[in-house]
């Protein structure tokens, strides 16, 4: 069993949302991802999806995209990011498909190891942060606490912690996101969010505050799951 981890899948199956106009990874982004996907992950496999899944505004316009996510190899894990409205209760999310677990306020678990999450979001010190962030900023925190304190409970030392949002800010300074993750002895972190290559640099990548963290957009990754473990 391996874990792989992607984010910002960006699908609008059902609607006219091209992301081709970005250019470089994103022409035919699906294409590539699907075939690369099914050439990376066995069915025996866990791949974490860290938000962003769907530009759809409904649940029943996410469906599509939902039902391609579960066609392809693997448990899924996954998680809300800031573009996706379509998110709605998730127990019935989770009623959806046996192989796609919605992670909110709690933990995953695969092979003995925690997956944690939380969407997170835009930090303390960024230049776009604002006093209206404050609130979803907190919350956000909060769910992250839940979610690795509901795998402490369950006895499971190892976890790895997903998120949207990179947990630093524009300057790479850390913030409440780094001082749980240390807290609870997170072994792996990953994120998407950030896309381009002008942007790329503002993310930590490699050993930093005890933890290994890993950018995992889309478009960083040229379409292909990274794998963790």
């Amino acid at each position: 069993m391996s874990i792989y981890a992607i984010a910002d899948l960006h699908l609008s199956l059902s609607s006219e949302k091209p992301m081709d106009i970005y250019g470089g990874e994103w022409v035919d982004h699906v294409k590539k991802t699907e075939a690369n996907w099914r050439r990376t992950v066995g069915e025996g496999d866990t791949i974490l999806i860290a938000g962003d899944i769907s530009w759809a505004l409904k649940q029943k316009d996410a469906e599509p995209d939902l039902r391609w996510i579960a066609a392809l190899p693997g448990k899924k894990v996954l998680l809300r990011g800031n573009h996706d409205l379509w998110w709605t209760s998730v127990s019935r999310l989770n009623a959806l498909d046996p192989s796609m677990y919605f992670l909110q306020n709690t933990h995953y678990e695969a092979e003995g190891i925690a997956i944690c999450g939380s969407r997170g979001w835009i930090c303390p010190g960024d230049s776009h942060f604002k006093a209206e962030d404050e609130k979803i900023y907190a919350r956000e925190r909060r769910r992250l606490e839940m979610s690795l304190a509901s795998a402490q409970k369950a006895g499971l030392a190892q976890k790895i912690v997903m998120l949207h949002f990179p947990p630093t800010n524009d300057r790479k300074e850390p913030s409440d996101f780094v001082d749980l993750i240390r807290a609870y002895n997170v072994s792996r972190v990953v994120y998407g969010h950030l896309h381009g290559a002008d942007v790329f640099g503002r993310s930590i990548r490699g050993r930093h505050y005890g933890a290994e963290y890993s950018l995992i957009s889309l478009d960083y990754l040229a379409c292909t799951p990274l794998k963790l473990l």
